[in-house]
């Protein structure tokens, strides 16, 4: 029977939902925590085993992790979704004078950028997902890649210093549009100090979904079929335990010319279907031999990870919005954390 212990799957579960946004690689750590605690932890959490109960626990991990992203996007993935739907509609029948495939606005054309950037690294992790993880998912190969992960994110903090006044000025632009539209829409003297912060919030949400339809505008202008190509490619570097998903897709984005605010939020919108369909894709793996015996631990684990991966969003939107905020912490930690890890398990 397989054995995976409810402390293994509450930790692992947090730490997944935290190392999945954050840009330090999910699976990166995935691989050296049970390595570095060692005893039963290595054996029970060995991704690199074929029949490792482990790939059961990660599925649901991963499917944990996409809908906690999709919950805490829905507005925008409904505006999106509306979009494809949409656009499919101008497929079968065009309006006059237009092209058969031309999205009419920019929650088609993201959409369609969307599942143009998924297409790559969706048919490399058919076709290289086993091959990675039985190869490279090892202590010593990864701590090395999670070392590289830092040089990385350090390359893209200087990509964006090159273009840190137009940020600056976005997020000023931004910050004002909030102040405006909550000055017209919560006027002073409204009546009542409860309907008045009730209408506060319901303004402030409209405020941050009308930011998000600008922080798209600026995506698709900027980025276009072959930039959203190129962002989705770039996730396959994240095959690599130790390479992180966002990390090198908010880097890529950076270098296209996106803030970072941007670049973190084409990001996030790009990695709930791909962690998504990793997990669907595996679900024979928890249904399945795998699975049996531990689909508690398993159901435990994903719930905090859900939980985790909801709060470091949350906190992730708001710590890339503050153009003080830089890319460089993470960077810092994957440097030491890497070397770190590789010096121990080296001496061990």
């Amino acid at each position: 029977m397989s054995h995976l212990t409810y402390a293994e799957a509450g930790v692992i579960g947090l730490l997944q939902g935290i190392t999945e946004l954050f840009p330090i690689s999910s699976l990166g750590h995935a691989v050296l925590i049970p390595a570095i605690i060692g005893g039963s932890w290595a054996q029970d959490l060995d991704v690199s085993k074929a029949e490792s109960p482990y790939l059961a626990f990660i599925v649901g991990l991963h499917v944990a992790t996409a809908t906690a992203m999709i919950i805490y996007f829905w507005r925008d993935w409904l505006r999106i979704i509306k979009g494809f739907f949409a656009s499919i509609g101008h497929v079968i029948s065009p309006a006059p004078g237009t092209r058969r495939f031309q999205p009419q606005n920019t929650d088609q054309m993201l959409a369609w950028m969307i599942i143009l950037a998924t297409i790559p690294v969706g048919l490399a992790g058919i076709a290289l997902e086993h091959d990675f993880r039985v190869y490279f998912s090892k202590p010593i190969l990864t701590s090395c890649f999670l070392f590289l992960n830092g040089f990385i994110l350090l390359a893209g903090e200087r990509a964006r210093r090159r273009h840190a006044d137009m940020e600056a000025q976005e997020i000023a632009a931004d910050l004002q549009a909030v102040s405006e539209r909550q000055k017209a829409t919560v006027p002073a003297g409204a009546p009542g100090g409860g309907g008045r912060h009730s209408s506060g919030q319901r303004a402030m949400k409209q405020q941050h979904a009308n930011l998000a339809v600008e922080s798209d505008e600026r995506i698709v202008r900027r980025t276009g079929w072959l930039g959203a190509l190129m962002l989705g490619a770039s996730q396959i570097l994240a095959l690599l335990p130790g390479i992180s998903r966002d990390g090198t897709v908010m880097v890529a984005g950076m270098f296209r010319g996106l803030s970072r605010q941007d670049a973190a939020r084409f990001s996030f919108l790009l990695s709930a279907p791909v962690i998504l369909a990793a997990g669907v894709l595996k679900i024979p793996d928890l249904t399945g031999p795998l699975g049996a015996g531990i689909r508690g631990p398993i159901l435990f684990g994903s719930l905090l990870s859900g939980i985790s991966a909801f709060f470091a969003l949350r906190f992730l939107v708001r710590y890339f919005s503050d153009p003080k905020r830089t890319l460089t912490p993470f960077a810092i930690y994957c440097l030491a954390a890497g070397l770190g890890a590789f010096i121990y398990l080296s001496v061990r």
